[in-house]
Formats: C-alpha cells, structure tokens, sequence
C-alpha cells in the first residue's frame, strides 16, 4: 500500500482508526468490542453494508490471531470443532446472503433496533458457568452445531456480540466450561468470519485498505489492553461504548432528518 494511499484513507476515514483500537483494548478488558468498531465505519461515513464488509476484515485479523493462540495451547476441543465449523460456515454465508438482499436505508432503518438490543444483552452482567454438569458427547456436539448455525447467520447478517453469545449458550445450553466454551467459540468465530468475508468480497463490499489498516489498530489496543489494564479497568467499559453507542444513534438521526 502506498504512503500517499494510506495518507488519504486516514483523512477520509479517519474517526475509525482510533475507535477500532479503542475497540481492541475493550476486547481486552471485557469483549464486545464490535460494539464500538461497527459504528466506527457509519460514524466515518460508510453505508452499512460496507461498514459491515469491512468491519468483518478489520476483526478477522484479531480473531485469527487469538484463534491461532487458542489452538497452540490446546484449548479448542477437535472434535467438537470438526462438526461445528461446518455448521457456522453455512449459518454465516446465509446471514451474509440474506444481508445483501437488504437496502442500506432499510438497514439503517434495522439498526436502530438491533444495535441498542445486543448492546443491553452484551453489556448486563453475566456469570457464565451455572455450576451444572457438562452434557454427554453426542448432546454436546447437536447443540454446538445448532448454536454454530444459528449464531453463524446472526455474524454474517450483523455480527456485534457473536463471541459473547457464544459463550452464553455454550455454557448455557450445553453447560460446557467457560474454558472449553471459549475455545470452541474461537473456532466458530473464525469461520463464519472466513464464510461473511468471502461473501462480501465477492459482492465487491469491502474496502480492503481501510480494513487493513483498521484491522492493525484492532489488534494494536488488543494487545495493549492486555499489557497494561487490570481488572479494575473494567469499570471504564460501559461509560466508552454507551458514549460511542450515542454518538452513532446521533449520526443516524440526522441522517434520516438531512435525507
């Protein structure tokens, strides 16, 4: 990429890059961080559907990354995986299809209900484990693919709050071990990012650049907020995405009153 080319995506562009690490380092802290980069994108000025497009490469590159970690360290349970993966890579193609067939006025429209309801459901406090013993095999492997293709077609569609929904239903349904369920949700993740991104290549909704680019800020704040934030920092989570939240329903308003 070319220093001129850079240059200019940051003056068209730039309110993202300082969300999208801002992102990074509430991934860190407590997740949810796509509550703050997808709005990044309509705040800077992309219609949703490539705010969504390129949203998805920006946080591929994290979840790659943690995924890869996750899997080096023996966390992601193979056989779980194996038939899961294929099950979100169905549901996250579907989501992103169904998606695509979706005017961005009318998806504006959606988004004014969609983002403050998974921001409720991602931002209230949660105790994941239930203490209940884990499901057999078989059971667990039904519910996960269930869960992968459900949750698949919610990432491809939209996507804020996908590893925390993960999680919720893995440990929730399945009663797995929040260390099992984040492994698991590692490897779900990546592949419906892998299906929505190809998806959205294909229909030309990306800007590869700004993605990229957005994508090394991402994991700049990820992996400072791992390095510097204790877990007192937690406290500042709910102020920042509330605040961000605003600023895009703001942003969103005027747009509608402007048209």
């Amino acid at each position: 990429m070319k220093i001129l080319q850079v240059l200019q995506l940051l003056k068209m562009y730039w309110p993202v890059f300082p969300l999208v690490f801002l992102a990074g380092l509430i991934d860190a802290i407590a997740g949810g961080g796509g509550l703050i980069s997808l709005p990044a994108y309509m705040i800077a000025g992309l219609p949703p559907h490539q705010a969504i497009a390129t949203n998805k490469m920006s946080s591929s590159l994290g979840t790659a990354l943690s995924t890869i970690r996750f899997a080096i360290s023996g966390y992601i349970h193979l056989q779980t995986a194996l038939f899961a993966v294929p099950c979100a890579l169905a549901g996250s193609w579907a989501g992103s299809s169904l998606n695509l067939m979706i005017s961005n006025d009318v998806f504006k429209k959606l988004m004014l209900v969609i983002l403050p309801v998974t921001a409720v459901i991602v931002l209230r406090k949660k105790d994941f484990e239930d203490g209940k013993e884990p499901c057999g095999m078989k059971k667990t492997i039904v519910l996960s693919c269930l869960i992968a293709l459900g949750i698949g077609v919610y990432d491809g569609f939209y996507g804020p709050g996908t590893g925390t929904f993960l999680i919720l239903l893995l440990t929730g349904l399945a009663h797995m071990s929040l260390q099992d369920a984040n492994g698991l949700t590692k490897a779900i993740n990546i592949s419906t990012n892998i299906a929505s991104l190809t998806v959205y290549l294909l229909h030309g909704q990306v800007l590869i650049p700004l993605g990229l680019l957005a994508g090394i800020c991402g994991i700049a704040g990820n992996y400072l907020g791992v390095s510097f934030f204790d877990s007192r920092g937690s406290k500042i989570v709910r102020p920042v995405m509330l605040s961000v939240l605003v600023i895009f329903m703001c942003r969103t308003i005027y747009d509608f009153l402007s048209a």
